[in-house]
């Protein structure tokens, strides 16, 4: 059984492949801008990571996003929907949550295959 890291830490790896398949860590975006903007940095964090494993959008499995407040829910998928490749959506998951600072308004959890 291979398990690759990349870009490990004290605290946690950002990318985890195991079985082809992809684990990314929790993706923010810049601490205190608008919900838009984060999600636009978390999603250009997410191609970023899945081009380094070897994968891209279109091979997404599961996403999971963290608001800090539902009221920033059409904001976020505006963003998110123009992103997302509509042939190959994931399945997804979004709630409310707190999150590590009050400064971060979405997080996003991603499963991709290779």
């Amino acid at each position: 059984m291979s398990i690759t890291r990349l870009h490990p830490g004290p605290r946690m790896s950002q990318v985890v492949i195991h079985n082809d398949t992809v684990y990314l860590a929790g993706q923010v975006g810049t601490a205190g801008a608008d919900v838009a903007t984060q999600t636009r940095d978390c999603l250009a964090a997410i191609d970023t990571l899945l081009d380094e494993a070897g994968s891209n959008k279109s091979m997404l499995l599961q996403v999971i996003i963290w608001l800090a407040d539902m009221g920033d829910f059409q904001e976020m998928n505006a963003v998110y929907d123009a992103w997302i490749d509509p042939a190959n959506p994931a399945a997804r998951a979004c709630g409310e949550a707190k999150l590590a600072t009050p400064e971060y308004k979405v997080e996003f959890i991603v499963t991709a295959a290779l």
